[in-house]
């Protein structure tokens, strides 16, 4: 079959509009446009973003289109009025303002009772936390709420007018359980004190509408359910049982696809859907890359600098320790806590110790998720490292002897918006393709002390916080 597929990662920080040949997978165009920083945004500066992606990539003046995905970032909040237009600006991911409203939820039904419900813990990425704020603090706005739904759905309506979404986006809303694939308006009903209109949870190979004419030459293509980011990359990836990602960008994300739920009575662990029907057991860390980038800042040194000051520090740091938790935590769950610096010694604090003591704690954030999957008897035999932070050479150093294993590096694409064009591919042609994406390098053990010395400190102080949060 001739033709190319259109896929579109609409990420925290940017569009990505990628068009690739549906038999080989091969990036034939591509398009990008900025997203405004912060924790909250109108959406219709997603749409104009996506637009400009488009145009970049030259899907318009393309008339063999043979389908578009969408794939974005998860649990945003986007609350419509009955004219289908915003009533606020959209809370994001990483907006912390319902932390209150999150931890009521758990002093409401526990964290077994969440867990049974959704197989979701309430913590302040949530949705329906952030729905609960609206009722408390926007009365008048939440009494404007007709429809919600999430970045993914909403960029797919603009293409489309259908409202829709997947099984990927909706598990992570903390009110659809992706076990029954089945909404809990009861929930809604409690801490919103309505039911809103919520989208056609569809299945993952089903098309989702045609594209609109104001969309170029191809409209009328097929448009897919699309997907949550993390289930967007697990597509992009070809993620199987067995295989563990480690997404490092502006949150830390480790996910696994597995056959069957899996249930974590600590609620660390989001029992959300991937894009095939099956599961996607995730944890994720508010703090990623973004803190190489504050440490750079604070030396006054680039990224690049940055990095060969880690890879010049001592093997431990030099006894610096640090807890990363600079816009507080999601894993562990403390949204109010601050980064933290231990060790100081006149000899040791120097930057170079500093740089590798920013970089051993990411990894150490990290292999926190790695280590609450294993508890959870997930099967873990190769670990796939992605995301803009995996180009760090001191973070690729220092990862396998933290997470006592090996790691897999691919060649570094768009997999995100891969993953939404094989969905997209899949509803146009009725078969999900296979693009086998390539290795670029793997990354051994070394035995490092070093390595071993600074998890072993970290672990102690990260404990510490956690009783006295307590």
């Amino acid at each position: 079959m001739n033709g190319v597929i259109v896929g579109v990662d609409s990420s925290t920080q940017s569009c990505k509009v990628l068009v690739l040949d549906v038999t080989t997978g091969a990036t034939v165009a591509s398009g990008l446009a900025l997203h405004p920083s912060g924790t909250e945004i109108d959406p219709m500066l997603w749409l104009e973003a996506l637009q400009t992606a488009w145009a970049a990539a030259g899907v318009a003046d393309r008339n063999d289109v043979l389908g578009v995905g969408i794939s974005a970032q998860q649990h945003g909040l986007v609350a419509l009025d009955r004219n289908d237009q915003p009533v606020h600006a959209a809370l994001l991911w990483n907006d912390l303002r319902s932390a209150e409203q999150a931890a009521q939820m758990v002093r409401d039904i526990g964290v077994e009772g969440w867990m049974d419900a959704v197989n979701v813990m309430p913590v302040p990425a949530i949705t329906l936390t952030k729905l609960a704020w609206m009722r408390q603090h926007r009365p008048e706005v939440a009494a404007r709420v007709r429809r919600v739904m999430l970045p993914h759905d909403w960029l797919v309506m603009q293409l489309t007018g259908s409202f829709v979404t997947d099984r990927s986006d909706a598990s992570g809303t903390g009110y659809f359980n992706a076990t029954t694939n089945g909404y809990r308006t009861d929930l809604l009903e409690h801490y919103f004190g309505a039911v809103p209109e919520l989208p056609v949870v569809l299945e993952p190979a089903a098309v989702a509408g045609r594209l609109l004419p104001q969309w170029g030459l191809s409209a009328g293509a097929p448009v897919s359910a699309g997907t949550g980011d993390n289930a967007g990359s697990a597509l992009g990836l070809e993620l199987e049982p067995g295989d563990l990602a480690v997404s490092v960008g502006t949150s830390g994300t480790v996910f696994a696809r597995a056959a069957h739920p899996v249930i974590d009575p600590s609620g660390f662990t989001c029992g959300f859907a991937d894009a095939t029907g099956a599961h996607l057991p995730l944890l994720c860390t508010l703090n990623a890359a973004r803190v190489f980038d504050s440490t750079a800042d604070l030396l006054g040194v680039d990224l690049a600098q940055f990095d060969t000051l880690a890879l010049s520090g001592a093997a431990d740091a030099g006894g610096l320790t640090m807890l990363p938790y600079f816009d507080g935590e999601r894993t562990p769950n403390l949204p109010h806590a601050a980064g933290q610096l231990h060790g100081l010694r006149r000899g040791s604090f120097s930057p170079a110790n500093l740089a590798r003591s920013a970089v051993l704690a990411i990894a150490n954030s990290l292999a926190d998720c790695l280590d609450i999957l294993r508890g959870l008897d997930v099967p873990i035999e190769r670990v796939l490292l992605t995301g803009g932070g995996a180009k760090s050479a001191a973070l690729r150093a220092v990862l396998p002897d933290t997470f006592g294993m090996p790691l897999t590096v691919p060649e570094v694409r768009e997999y995100v918006a891969i993953g939404a064009a094989r969905q997209a591919a899949w509803a146009a042609t009725g078969r999900l393709p296979s693009w086998k994406p390539r290795i670029g390098m793997t990354l051994e053990t070394t035995g490092c002390q070093g390595a071993a010395d600074y998890r072993s400190r970290y672990v102690g102080l990260r404990a510490a916080l956690i009783a006295r949060a307590d």
